[in-house]
């Protein structure tokens, strides 16, 4: 198996995607967007976009599984698995708040073996391949080497469903507002991993996601240098709701954020 090739092969098939949505922007209308829930929207967006992806990335692995947000595919896991996320940060995309992505990762049951997030309005492309080292528009990057909590940023998010919001949110909130230069919620997971990667975040905690949130981000933060764990530190993470990407200086602060959640 050719990772190189097949990774430049996904490239294209990401940016395609990711173009099809930056056309479509401020294009939505109201019958064109149905709501799943309270604040978990969906569009033809990232349906088309969804479609997009497993056309192209079924020509390039076609044996391959799919974990899909949209699920316009059967989902299965296989030998070897894309775990994509077509439009990570559709309320955000809907509202024109210019932070969404396309996320995609190729997973082969223990290991991701590539990432690609692409920013879509930035066109920013964040990549990675297992053991080849994390890149931003063919850059590479490294996760922060500021040494103090009181230097950096940190991101998050909140559940969507607000019955999943506790008082522990509020706790790990006031730990970081008092400790650090402040806190972003931009509202894409993918891209909250990618600026961990790039050493625009010290670090980043988030719960109730789902793995084609993270898949990718995940595998970037990784070979940019940094540490991915679930809240307690430990490896279940990508398919288990909860994920800390961190650099590995900010490691021991950040789990006794986390540890307000356990």
């Amino acid at each position: 198996m050719n990772i190189e090739q097949i990774n430049a092969d996904a490239i294209l098939v990401v940016k395609e995607a990711a173009d099809f949505i930056r056309h479509q922007r401020d294009k939505v209308s109201a019958d064109q967007v149905s709501e799943k829930g309270i604040n978990s929207l969906v569009s033809f967006v990232d349906q088309h976009s969804e479609e997009i992806l497993i056309k192209g990335l079924s020509s390039i692995l076609p044996d391959a599984g799919f974990i899909t947000e949209e699920e316009m595919v059967e989902q299965s896991t296989k030998a070897l698995t894309w775990i994509i996320d077509p439009l990570d940060g559709t309320t955000n995309f809907l509202h024109s708040v210019p932070y969404f992505s396309v996320s995609v990762a190729l997973y082969d049951g223990k290991d991701m073996l590539l990432g690609i997030v692409h920013e879509v309005i930035g066109n920013e492309v964040f990549n990675a391949i297992k053991g080849g080292g994390a890149f931003l528009n063919q850059k590479p990057i490294k996760v922060t080497d500021r040494l103090f909590f009181h230097d950096v940023l940190i991101g998050t998010g909140f559940p969507y469903k607000t019955e999943h919001t506790s008082p522990a949110h509020f706790s790990a909130l006031e730990q970081i507002l008092t400790s650090t230069r402040g806190i972003r919620r931009i509202g894409s997971a993918a891209l909250d991993l990618c600026y961990v990667a790039c050493g625009r975040f010290g670090a980043f905690y988030e719960h109730t996601l789902n793995s084609y949130d993270i898949a990718a981000g995940a595998l970037i933060v990784m070979e940019a240098g940094g540490i991915i764990s679930d809240y307690s530190g430990k490896d279940a993470w990508l398919f288990e709701g909860e994920i800390l990407a961190t650099a590995p200086q900010f490691k021991e602060r950040m789990l006794g954020v986390t540890s307000n959640f356990l």
